[in-house]
């Protein structure tokens, strides 16, 4: 950097030739950045005798860029506007008080959204935007700060991760539904009871013969069944007394707590995996981010904290 100090002492000169090259005209380049004509002539013969060569061709009334010029010109444009977009994004960070984060309908809906109140209570400077998608998105390429993903960490490599909630599955179904059919006691209690599958039609998620084998029962399907592609169907399908569904922990802990999803089948099955909150390498968090990402941590040990011993 010292050596590109010597060879371009002014960083302002860039600015000046970048707008005389891209006008390709002194008057008005001057008009733009508030200079004389005179002032920007003198700035780019400067920059000129710097370099040691000519940038401009100097017409009558008119100048052009020589092929130094427009290389140069070239390279400079792209570095000027690298610079702007970083120091927008930095005074941005400053200002904003919006933090996205991009999640599942499910999360959104069964996590979040019951807490959002206690959010505000907390945050009430921040204003959280959730971003659904069928998918997890890529937020290295978005501008989104915060994710959550379920799975495993190593797949991710460009992202940090924090813990937010174990995968823990059971069965679950209403109370209204139990009352007509009877509680099933045992795995296989389950197999003479209509169940609801999850059929998602991106993310991977545990279904009922993956759940049954883990408690050693070997599973076929029926030919008629209900399958369901979003999550939060199923569940609004197993309150309204459809038949018995799985139910991840972290989502239904609430309904489960209130009475309104009962575990069924005496069996919860740990895959193993997780949710997590994650964030971009590539990029620091602003403030407002960082203290949603904490606030959520929070949230998910504090749920950790209140479930029961092996449930």
């Amino acid at each position: 950097m010292q050596t590109l100090r010597r060879l371009l002492p002014s960083a302002g000169s860039l600015i000046v030739f970048e707008a005389a090259g891209r006008h390709q005209n002194f008057t008005r380049a001057g008009a733009e950045l508030g200079m004389t004509q005179a002032a920007v002539s003198y700035a780019i013969r400067t920059l000129e005798d710097q370099l040691g060569q000519p940038l401009f061709h100097r017409l009558h009334r008119a100048v052009t860029l020589t092929e130094a010029g427009e290389k140069f010109h070239a390279d400079v444009t792209l570095g000027l506007a690298r610079i702007q977009r970083s120091a927008e994004q930095i005074r941005a960070k400053g200002r904003e008080t919006h933090v996205t984060l991009a999640a599942s309908t499910a999360f959104a809906s069964m996590w979040m959204l019951p807490r959002l109140a206690q959010m505000r209570e907390d945050l009430p400077e921040i204003d959280l935007r959730i971003q659904t998608s069928v998918r997890d998105l890529d937020l290295e390429e978005e501008p989104i700060p915060l994710g959550i993903r379920g799975g495993d960490p190593a797949h991710w490599p460009g992202y940090h991760t924090a813990l937010l909630a174990p995968e823990v599955i059971t069965a679950v179904a209403s109370p209204a539904f139990l009352a007509r059919h009877g509680h099933p006691q045992t795995p296989g209690d389950l197999l003479k009871h209509g169940l609801i599958h999850l059929e998602e039609p991106v993310r991977r998620a545990c279904d009922w013969a993956e759940w049954f084998q883990s408690a050693g029962i070997a599973y076929r399907a029926r030919p008629r069944r209900l399958a369901i592609n979003d999550y939060v169907l199923v569940i609004q399908a197993v309150l309204a007394g459809e038949g018995i569904a799985l139910g991840w922990q972290h989502l239904i802990e609430q309904q489960v707590r209130a009475g309104a999803l009962m575990p069924v089948g005496g069996h919860v099955l740990e895959t193993g995996l997780a949710f997590y909150v994650v964030w971009p390498r590539s990029r620091e968090l602003s403030a407002q981010a960082s203290r949603v990402r904490d606030w959520l941590l929070a949230e998910g040990e504090r749920s950790r904290a209140a479930q029961p011993a092996g449930e």
